[in-house]
């Protein structure tokens, strides 16, 4: 397979060349006039599949319902793809643990069946059931669901997902979650803080302790905070802790974007969606976990009758488009927040333009600058985003 565009790194048109059978990088070279490409073109861009390491649900499926398929995984995956997202965590919340063991058990036996999702779905993020009960940091988790730490749980929590929980997203100051990150990092969990009010000490104790990411900052958190000592503040400025950001307008406005990214600077700077199922359909109300949500024609979601955010409609290329605007940082930047930055922060292997590289790969155009997908391609085979 051959594939043309504009290598992302460096602006220059390309051929890439892809051994079908493999899903390998062949080779990057000039382009070669005497060949017609199987996909792209010298004005689309291409770079690497994107990466989304905050999902709750996508174009309709809910990832909270125990009775999801691999079928509804499938079409999930599908969509992503039309959006560029060609690997992502599938996100599991603050519930009862017998609901929430089956949800990863679920998703389990869904990637032991179909190669596509295994490709696609390298772990979890557990956000939560460990967070503030408080209103305001505990965001739209159930009040019922939250609790103390507990390292025996987790590690329930690890046999159903398979060993395969990447990301755990706790709050540091409840009692015994020093305990608590120390074992999640020493078997080879990511930490992430959120959902969180702690103070500075106990942000600082956290990454003493191995936490390593802000989980979805300047969300999650109180409506008014003290004017400069607040638990973001000290998270945008511990240079140890990478950040996430949700950067879709609603959830961050985008002066707030921009300062995040210039007191985080690229390369510790995350983009996230924190999507919920109404994500990549049309307006309506919608079933995410135990409750209804409302997908708003301007991209909220919120509880219906309510202002109050209940994750977001945004897909990541969007966000990639809105960071490199609000944020006047080249593009190839921000596709590296979504790509490179959070593949580093979890050990996966990064997927790169070069040759013996994974052919994981999208074709984006850049039209008034928004992204739009064009195609993508996966372990050797090419998916349209026409519908």
């Amino acid at each position: 397979m051959l594939i043309r565009g504009k290598h992302i790194a460096t602006g220059q048109v390309v051929d890439v060349r892809v051994n079908d059978t493999t899903g390998i990088i062949a080779d990057v070279a000039p382009p070669d006039p005497a060949r017609a490409p199987n996909a792209g073109s010298a004005e689309l861009f291409v770079a690497p599949g994107l990466l989304d390491i905050h999902i709750n649900g996508f174009a309709g499926v809910d990832f909270q319902n125990p009775a999801t398929t691999a079928d509804d995984l499938v079409r999930a995956t599908r969509e992503q793809l039309r959006h560029g997202t060609t690997q992502y965590l599938v996100t599991i919340v603050s519930e009862a643990h017998d609901r929430m063991a089956a949800c990863f058990r679920g998703v389990t036996r869904a990637r032991e069946e179909r190669p596509e999702l295994a490709r696609a779905i390298p772990g979890f993020h557990l956000e939560g059931p460990y967070i503030s009960a408080e209103d305001g940091p505990r965001g739209g988790h159930y009040a019922n669901a939250v609790r103390p730490p507990s390292w025996e749980e987790f590690q329930r929590f690890q046999e159903a997902a398979d060993g395969r929980i990447k990301l755990v997203t706790i709050a540091p100051e409840l009692p015994g979650m020093m305990r608590f990150i120390e074992q999640a990092v020493a078997s080879g969990v990511v930490v992430g803080l959120g959902h969180t009010a702690a103070n500075a000490q106990q942000i600082a104790d956290a990454v003493a302790a191995g936490a390593t990411v802000a989980t979805h900052l300047g969300n999650g958190s109180h409506a008014v905070l003290p004017r400069h000592a607040n638990y973001i503040q000290v998270q945008l400025a511990e240079d140890r802790l990478n950040a996430t950001f949700i950067a879709d307008g609603h959830h961050l406005p985008p002066y707030v974007v921009k300062n995040f990214i210039r007191a985080k600077g690229v390369a510790r700077s995350i983009l996230v969606t924190d999507a919920v199922p109404p994500a990549g359909m049309p307006p309506g109300v919608y079933r995410y976990g135990r409750v209804e949500v409302e997908a708003k024609p301007n991209g909220l979601i919120c509880l219906p009758g309510t202002p109050y955010l209940f994750g977001a409609a945004t897909t990541l290329e969007n966000c990639v488009a809105n960071a490199s605007a609000w944020a006047g940082v080249p593009l190839a930047d921000a596709i590296a927040m979504a790509t490179e930055n959070p593949a580093r922060l979890l050990g996966l292997t990064p997927r790169v333009l070069e040759k013996d590289g994974s052919a994981d790969l999208i074709l984006f155009a850049l039209e008034n600058g928004r992204i739009r997908v064009t195609d993508a391609v996966v372990g050797g085979q090419h998916f349209s985003s026409t519908p």
